[in-house]
């Protein structure tokens, strides 16, 4: 069944959040009006990397299923996925620059791996575009997106492993500077509607799926 009003809560629960970011949100004491770009990089890079392991998860189970609803769900997904790596890639230089100084260091290895992730699920769509046969496009593309998830973890645990411009997480770690209030709350909201917004997405998307293989089936039956 349709969910119509995903899109409409989504949708005004982003412009909500970018409301209370800019408006009722107290700046940073360092970084100043650039911290607000923090309430759209930070729920995007989460979303993308919910995106990219439902995939994996979606992709396991179809290999054991063979369910079509599966693939499709992939599809959807890494689709959306890719959308809001784009926006992770595009907020962290215009947040880098005017805090580190430069809009890219290719040093930094979150930065790049985030980056390669990209490629990866952009490869992804681009295979399921080049293979004619159903099932083989399902197969194959289920085994890159597995494999393209397990980036997920190491990317999370580069800024532990080596010398980033990334700084440690400090929200969840006791031991860590906390965020004040209004911002930790901001920055909760930020998470809940863009989570929304990537199932209206998929939603969206999914819907798209059912109705081309459908209309691709009724195209070889009349043929």
């Amino acid at each position: 069944m349709r969910i119509s009003w995903l899109p409409t809560l989504a949708g005004a629960a982003v412009i909500a959040t970018v409301i209370r970011a800019v408006f009722f949100t107290p700046l940073e004491a360092r970084q100043g009006a650039a911290q607000k770009i923090f309430y759209i990089h930070v729920p995007a890079a989460w979303v993308a990397f919910l995106a990219f392991f439902l995939v994996a998860i979606a992709s396991g189970v179809y290999l054991w299923l063979r369910d079509p609803r599966l693939d499709r769900f992939a599809e959807s997904s890494a689709e959306v996925g890719v959308v809001f790596t784009t926006v992770v890639l595009i907020t962290g230089p215009l947040w880098a620059k005017p805090i580190w100084g430069t809009f890219w260091a290719w040093w930094d290895v979150r930065l790049v791996s985030t980056l390669f992730l990209w490629f990866i699920y952009v490869s992804y769509i681009v295979l399921r575009g080049a293979i004619e046969s159903p099932e083989l496009r399902a197969r194959y593309s289920a085994v890159l997106g597995i494999l393209g998830a397990l980036l997920i973890p190491f990317i999370h645990l580069s800024v532990y492993l080596f010398a980033t411009m990334h700084p440690m997480p400090i929200v969840g770690k006791p031991s860590a500077p906390s965020l004040p209030i209004e911002m930790l709350i901001t920055l909760m909201i930020s998470l809940v509607s863009f989570t929304l917004l990537y199932f209206a997405f998929v939603r969206a998307r999914y819907d798209y799926a059912v109705e081309r293989d459908a209309a691709a089936a009724r195209t070889e039956h009349d043929a």
